[in-house]
C-alpha cells in the first residue's frame, strides 16, 4: 500500500470534477487482470478536468495514463504516483464533413472503425483490428491488415504534463513502425482522421472479415495484452518465438499461445511476474536460437513486488 495524497490533491483542486481514489486496485485496468495498486487512480470527467488536475499536480509525482488496457502490464507492486484512466468524458466520436472522423482518446478502435463504416468512409477498416483505444493508436502508430494511423491521421490534440493544450499534424507525430515521437510526457485527448469514399456495405464487410480473421488466428477471448513482440525489420516475431520452440511455452499460469505466439495468455492466476518472466524467457531464446533481439510491443510499468 502507498501514502495517501489524495486528501492533499483534493486540498489543491477544489474545483476538480473527476474521481480521485487511493490504492486502487489496477488489475482491473488492463486485460492481463494483473498489477498491484495505483497511489492515486484519477478519472477525468473531460479535457479541460484533466488540464486543470495537470496545471496543479506537483511536477515530481509519476504520471501513467490508461484507456483500454489492451497493451499494458502493470507490474505486481503496483504504481507509485497517479495512474490517470480515460473513460466515457474521452470516448466520443464524432462524423465531420469531408469524410473525417473525429474520436476522442479513449474511443475503442473498434467503434471508431464501426462510425466511419456506418458513415461510408473508408480507409479506417483497420481500427477493427486493433484491440485498444485511440490514445494508444496515436502512441504507438497503431496498425494491422494493410492499415496504420499514418495512413489516416490528419491532427492529434492533447495536454502537456503541465496541462497545455498541445496539437500536432500528422507530419508533426513522428511515425514510425509502431513509434510516433511525441515527447512521452504528452497526453493525447482527440484525433481527427479522414478516410475516402465508400458503401457502408462493402466497408462492414471488410470489418466483419478481419474480425473472422483475428478470431481464426488470434486469442481473442482470453486475458492477453495483443502482440507481446515488435516485428523485427524484415522478420515476423511469431515465426522467431515458434522458431525458438516457444509455442505453449508456461511459466505458473502464464503460457506462449498455442493459437498465435506472439500472444502471451494469463490463464486466470498469473502474475504480472509470471507474464513478464515468461516473456523475458522467450527473449532469451531467440536471442540464442536466432541472433535476434526481440523488442516488447507491450508497455510494461510500475513497482516489482518485493
Amino acid at each position: 500500500m502507498f501514502a495517501d495524497i489524495t486528501a492533499d490533491l483534493k486540498a489543491r483542486m477544489p474545483e476538480l470534477r473527476g474521481k480521485l481514489e487511493a490504492n486502487a486496485p489496477t488489475a482491473p485496468l488492463s486485460w492481463f487482470r494483473t498489477g498491484g495498486p495505483a497511489q492515486v487512480l484519477f478519472t477525468p470527467v473531460d479535457a479541460n478536468d484533466l488540464a486543470y488536475f495537470l496545471q496543479r499536480l506537483d511536477r515530481g509525482v509519476p504520471v501513467l495514463v490508461v484507456g483500454l488496457g489492451s497493451n499494458l502490464l502493470i507490474r505486481d507492486g503496483g504504481f507509485e504516483g497517479v495512474v490517470i484512466r480515460l473513460g466515457k468524458g474521452f470516448a466520443e466520436v464524432s462524423i465531420e464533413p469531408d469524410l473525417r472522423v473525429r474520436a476522442g482518446a479513449g474511443a475503442p478502435d473498434v467503434k471508431v472503425a464501426r462510425a466511419a463504416a456506418e458513415a461510408g468512409i473508408a480507409g479506417l477498416s483497420f481500427l477493427r483490428g486493433i484491440p485498444g483505444a485511440i490514445g494508444g493508436a496515436l502512441r504507438m502508430n497503431g496498425g494491422a491488415y494493410g492499415g496504420e494511423t499514418k495512413d489516416v491521421l490528419v491532427e492529434a490534440k492533447g495536454l502537456t504534463r503541465t496541462g497545455e493544450a498541445v496539437s500536432f499534424t500528422n507530419a508533426q507525430m513522428g511515425f514510425t513502425y509502431r513509434h510516433s515521437s511525441v515527447p512521452d510526457n504528452v497526453i493525447f485527448t482527440e484525433a481527427l482522421f479522414e478516410g475516402r469514399p465508400g458503401n457502408p456495405e462493402e466497408i462492414l464487410a471488410e470489418m466483419n472479415a478481419i474480425t473472422e480473421a483475428r478470431s481464426s488466428t488470434q486469442p481473442v477471448n482470453t486475458r492477453t495484452g495483443g502482440s507481446t513482440f515488435k516485428n523485427p525489420p524484415g522478420r515476423k516475431a511469431w515465426e522467431l518465438v515458434d522458431a525458438a520452440g516457444c509455442r505453449g511455452l508456461r511459466v505458473g499460469d502464464a503460457q506462449v499461445s498455442e493459437m498465435h505466439c506472439n500472444f502471451l495468455i494469463n490463464h486466470g492466476s498469473a502474475s504480472a511476474a509470471d507474464i513478464e518472466g515468461l516473456g523475458e524467457e522467450v527473449r532469451r531464446r531467440v536471442r540464442e536460437m536466432s541472433g535476434v533481439e526481440l523488442e516488447w510491443e507491450i508497455k510494461r510499468v510500475g513497482l516489482a513486488k518485493s
